[in-house]
């Protein structure tokens, strides 16, 4: 993860926010691309394929997450034994994970960040005034529009391409991406997001990976040393055995 590339994401996010922002019809008029004016309904829209699709996607993600949560499992179950996969690359997984999806896009943006999704706006038939990405004082509840959810968890796994060997990054990275950019689509031809929701799903998750990923690997005053990561996973597995026998008796 170097500089050239966060530019490169910054760029992204200016320029897309600029122009969304001050021509927030934009994003209504690629919303419409999938909407059927004779039907009222977005093209995807209850399709048991695209449902089948969000559950294959969901799966991939799943997977990923999976490998580095046996590894810190297995870890704790056997302290003395050395982990399969490195404790710098399993902490800076999951910490993403939970950051990325979990907090910044599901706990913080959507659920306070007001913006309706294109299904629910007057424009498309719903009940709702449409809101440019900037403004998060929409009607929406709560689970809302911006950022998109699902792709976020899939752009998230550009963690595992951060941390893949050099020569396989390239098309790590670019499998990453396409996956995001693939899911955020079918989300859009669903009416379940606009086009700004998931060009900055993918902008937040790059920054909190950019950010773990230099707190963690690449920055000399924070970055962590392989040991020092599974002697803290060993350590709490026996404090957990210590806290067990001690119920016990």
């Amino acid at each position: 993860m170097n500089r050239n590339a966060l530019f490169l994401v910054l760029a992204i996010a200016v320029a897309v926010g600029v122009v969304f922002g001050i021509y927030g019809n934009f994003d209504i008029n690629l919303s419409s691309q999938f909407f059927d004016w004779q039907s009222m309904l977005f093209t995807t829209g209850g399709q048991p394929w695209e449902q089948h699709s969000r559950d294959a996607a969901r799966l991939i993600i799943a997977a990923t997450a999976a490998v580095p949560g046996v590894a810190v499992f297995a870890k704790l179950v056997l302290p003395r034994r050395r982990m399969f996969v490195g404790g710098r690359t399993a902490l800076f997984m999951l910490l993403t994970l939970a950051i990325g999806p979990g907090i910044v896009a599901n706990l913080v943006l959507k659920d306070h960040w007001h913006r309706a999704r294109p299904i629910d706006i007057l424009y498309f038939g719903g009940n709702d005034r449409f809101m440019p990405w900037w403004d998060p004082r929409g009607t929406c509840p709560n689970n809302c529009s911006f950022i998109a959810g699902e792709p976020s968890g899939a752009f998230w796994t550009m963690a595992a391409a951060a941390v893949a060997p050099p020569q396989w990054q390239i098309a790590a990275y670019s499998a990453a991406v396409t996956f995001g950019v693939a899911l955020g689509i079918l989300r859009m031809a669903a009416g379940g997001h606009f086009f700004t929701d998931v060009v900055f799903a993918g902008v937040f998750m790059y920054l909190v990976l950019w950010t773990l990923h230099g707190l963690i690997f690449r920055w000399r005053a924070t970055r962590l040393n392989e040991y020092t990561v599974e002697n803290a996973l060993a350590h709490v597995s026996t404090s957990l055995r210590r806290a067990l026998n001690w119920r016990r008796s």
